[in-house]
């Protein structure tokens, strides 16, 4: 019963703790002796009041809890050990009791004899004679204060965890397959946007599942009645409203009773978790795009300031010329002297177009040497966080000691990346099966190596393989065509190749292959 404090008692209940006493003998008929050393001896307080209410006996255990002898205690003494706050509240109870004739109890705190308070429970019961008339009250009061400061820390632990799961947006639940009992905290009922303690199925919960989810759900009910130890999804619900919100599921099934199925687990609202990345992932692709623009205007920009000048320098020198000529007489000196000059500034504004032809150029270059499988490792932690938000698992099949490369780390790393980003866009689509990126090196004959980079998107069906690998050539609605024609001048450059072709049934496999390093015995 809730603590219920009491005050302004009636005129009597309970005096006389010794056999003898007023009332003890009407009280408990026979050995009267014997009877007192019992209820003396209860470790409980007993007592008993007249018909009005009258306090009549206490035993000897309640008054020396209280402290109290049995004249300070009898009428209303006993009043002064309850705490002054719940007077009231037990006088309220104790009245009601008298007016109804039934039992009755409530709860108020009682001064130890040391001064301390403890909470009892008071605990009446009516004696009747053979009319029905009341002819006693009998009671105890039992200590409760354990169990009732248990219960106050137990409300207080179960409001943290209920705060903590609605800041959190998580909820928590138990599943018994054989009884199909569900048992969902309040904060899951907030998350599907169900009545408080609705009574749970799993048809109700199926009904608040995304159309295009339902499949998943049913993948899990499944793995769950076959007993598989963990749960993990994430799936979409469809509210009454029309908003979709994003859950991420997951359960452990309870082992210690193996004979039954029975889950416990939590839903984790990531709606606005995944918002938020929709919206990073939006920033990003906008980020990218800003610093392509901004580096194809830089390099723009470089070229028209390089060439600018020379052909600048070719305009002044013509027109120069061109007066020379026609003065009278003619300055043949001069105009020799200034067609000289724009002769070269005309070789000068090759050499620029020379530099940047150069880029391109098959020529040979002093490589170091170089593990592919390192090199691959560190753009795989490059693109790690774009590829998880992409939701791409990336696997790899490296060579066992496999020969360094001869080549330029950086340069070699950028086609690595460019074919990765390929195999991601391209699977962006696929949503029927994981999106599984491979990335695979091994020994091409004596002297050479090779790496593969292997995705299971649309494929290359109906695509002019040669013709992607051409300068701003691209399948992509979004792709500016520049990718994998700079990754072949790359490999082209260490005089290696590149191609691409079918990975099997599904996807796409792209292949560049260069040369060993050859370290040279020195003496």
């Amino acid at each position: 019963m809730s603590s219920i404090p009491p005050a302004r008692l009636p005129a009597t209940m309970m005096q006389g703790n010794v056999a003898g006493g007023p009332g003890f003998d009407a009280g408990f008929p026979g050995n009267a002796q014997s009877l007192a050393e019992i209820i003396n001896s209860i470790p409980a307080l007993v007592w008993c009041a007249r018909p009005d209410g009258s306090a009549e006996f206490f035993n000897q255990h309640y008054l020396d809890y209280v402290g109290m002898t049995t004249e300070q205690a009898q009428d209303w003494g006993w009043i002064g050990s309850l705490h002054p706050e719940d007077v009231s509240g037990l006088s309220d109870v104790w009245q009601a009791v008298l007016a109804s004739g039934q039992a009755g109890e409530a709860v108020a705190r009682m001064r130890r004899h040391d001064g301390q308070y403890r909470a009892f429970l008071f605990r009446t019961h009516p004696m009747r004679d053979s009319l029905g008339n009341i002819v006693r009250w009998y009671g105890v009061n039992t200590d409760i204060d354990d169990r009732v400061r248990a219960e106050e820390e137990l409300r207080r632990s179960e409001a943290f965890f209920a705060a903590g799961q609605r800041h959190a947006r998580i909820g928590s639940f138990s599943w018994h397959l054989g009884t199909k009992k569900i048992v969902w905290s309040d904060e899951l009922y907030r998350l599907f946007d169900f009545a408080p303690q609705v009574p749970l199925t799993l048809a109700l919960i199926s009904s608040r599942i995304h159309p295009d989810d339902v499949g998943l759900m049913d993948e899990m009910f499944q793995k769950a009645r076959s007993g598989v130890q963990d749960l993990e999804y994430q799936h979409r619900l469809m509210m009454p409203d029309g908003s979709i919100k994003a859950v991420h599921f997951f359960a452990h099934r309870v082992m210690d009773r193996p004979e039954e199925i029975e889950y416990i687990g939590a839903a984790l609202d990531i709606t606005q978790r995944r918002a938020e990345e929709e919206a990073l992932n939006m920033a990003r692709a906008e980020l990218a795009h800003v610093t392509r623009v901004m580096s194809l205007g830089a390099l723009t920009a470089s070229i028209a300031h390089e060439i600018n000048q020379p052909l600048a320098a070719i305009v002044t020198n013509a027109s120069a010329c061109l007066r020379m000529l026609g003065a009278e007489p003619p300055d043949i000196e001069g105009a020799l002297d200034t067609a000289r000059r724009t002769i070269r500034d005309g070789h000068l504004a090759a050499d620029v177009v020379g530099r940047l032809r150069a880029l391109y150029a098959r020529k040979a270059t002093s490589f170091d040497a170089v593990d592919l499988n390192d090199a691959a490792n560190e753009v795989i932690a490059m693109l790690r966080g774009d590829l998880d938000l992409a939701r791409v698992a990336v696997y790899t099949h490296y060579a066992v000691a496999l020969p360094r490369a001869a080549g330029d780390r950086v340069q070699l790393q950028q086609v690595i990346m460019n074919l990765m980003r390929n195999a991601a866009d391209a699977m962006s689509e696929i949503h029927d099966r994981p999106r599984q990126l491979t990335i695979k090196t091994q020994v091409d004959g004596e002297d050479r190596v090779s790496l593969s980079v292997l995705d299971v998107g649309p494929g290359l069906q109906g695509i002019d393989v040669e013709r992607m690998f051409d300068a701003f050539y691209t399948t992509k609605s979004k792709g500016m065509g520049i990718g994998l024609s700079v990754s072949r001048s790359i490999v082209e450059s260490h005089r290696g190749q590149i191609w691409g072709e079918p990975n099997g049934a599904q996807g796409a496999a792209f292949t560049f292959t260069i040369p060993v390093k050859i370290v040279r015995p020195q003496g």
